[in-house]
């Protein structure tokens, strides 16, 4: 009777299961051994995952991508979805950030976290660096501590590929290029990123970070205070006067929501030694292109008013997606012309019918 390890390897060439063919009970059973999640037959790594933000904008639709993909789901919110009611399989835990009693009961038996919060905006954050990070630096590391004791495998922190950098020396940027954040908010990340090293350097914590682009997307708010794409959408379809600061040559790259949840269910189950990934299109974009999309999209001009630039707007941040491509086998797919489409279908959905 032969006896040892039998290892499985998911197509993608992650490790999926180890199976223990020692003999137990008088007989030859296979046992499978948990090494991130449970393993299904046919399928590959099914993993218990936490969205901390998971009602949100990008939560939503990250959600969305683990329960297709199988795994199973906790959200830890202090609201509600805004738009949607509560998706029967998914299992809700509603509190804020800072409430450390109501984040330890979310880690309970919990596989891998996600964590999409941030308590401050990039335009704002410098008008309270200490609460920037009170709040978002201060509750990380509780939670770090919380993950290394209660043995999760891994956490994916969404960064900022719009901050983190400042004003680029190099475009489109990688993620070696330096980083001079000219925001609290860029401080703040790339201060949770230097301690997600640390916590794998000191205690073996696995983690993966995304430096997102300018995200856009279904189930965006357009009333928020970010989010060119929505804002100038919503103002369109009622016929309202956009403002654009300075005379529309900044550029941005602009990537769609259900491309960012792919990305990060790609770090998910990565197992590669790079950490750190840009995710965007890959691709520049003026604000005054994403209005000629937009007047394509609804067949009429629209009227905007240029004013006077703001001093803290980069004129030029585009990201180089190559490390994303290669190592995560990840590449966006939708375009910006067929994004703002899908935004503008879903609006007229969600406000039941033109909103002129």
């Amino acid at each position: 009777m032969k006896c040892g390890l039998l290892v499985e390897i998911h197509s993608s060439g992650n490790l999926t299961s180890l199976i223990d063919t020692k003999p137990y009970g008088g007989s030859d059973q296979k046992v499978t051994l948990s090494v991130l999640g449970t393993i299904r037959q046919g399928e590959g790594l099914i993993m218990k995952c936490l969205v901390l933000g998971g009602n949100g904008f990008i939560g939503s639709h990250l959600v969305d991508q683990l329960l297709a993909e199988g795994h199973r789901v906790r959200v830890f919110d202090k609201n509600e979805e805004y738009y949607r009611k509560p998706i029967p399989q998914v299992e809700y835990q509603y509190g804020d950030f800072g409430n450390r009693g109501l984040l330890m009961e979310a880690l309970t038996d919990i596989d891998s976290v996600f964590h999409l919060i941030s308590t401050t905006l990039p335009k704002t954050s410098n008008d309270d660096p200490a609460f920037d990070v009170q709040s978002n630096v201060i509750e990380t590391l509780f939670l770090l501590e919380q993950c290394v004791a209660r043995k999760v495998k891994k956490l994916i922190f969404i960064s900022s590929g719009g901050t983190v950098y400042g004003n680029p020396s190099i475009v489109p940027v990688p993620e070696n290029s330096p980083t001079d954040p000219e925001c609290s908010y860029g401080i703040t990340k790339l201060t949770i990123e230097k301690y997600l090293y640390l916590y794998w350097y000191l205690h073996g914590l696995d983690y993966c970070i995304l430096r997102l682009a300018n995200a856009y997307g279904e189930r965006q708010r357009p009333t928020a205070t970010q989010g060119v794409v929505p804002v100038f959408l919503e103002r369109a379809l009622r016929n309202e006067e956009i403002v654009v600061w300075g005379d529309g040559s900044v550029i941005r790259d602009y990537i769609h929501v259900t491309d960012i949840a792919s990305a990060l269910t790609k770090a998910l189950t990565y197992s590669g030694e790079a950490r750190i990934f840009n995710i965007g299109s890959g691709v520049g974009h003026n604000l005054n292109e994403v209005i000629q999309v937009i007047e394509s999209i609804i067949a009429r001009p629209l009227r905007v008013k240029y004013t006077e630039a703001r001093s803290f707007d980069v004129p030029i941040n585009v990201l180089d997606i190559s490390r994303a491509r290669n190592d995560l086998s990840w590449k966006p797919t939708v375009s910006l012309q067929e994004g703002i489409a899908r935004v503008y279908a879903w609006m007229q959905k969600e406000y039941r019918g033109p909103l002129t």
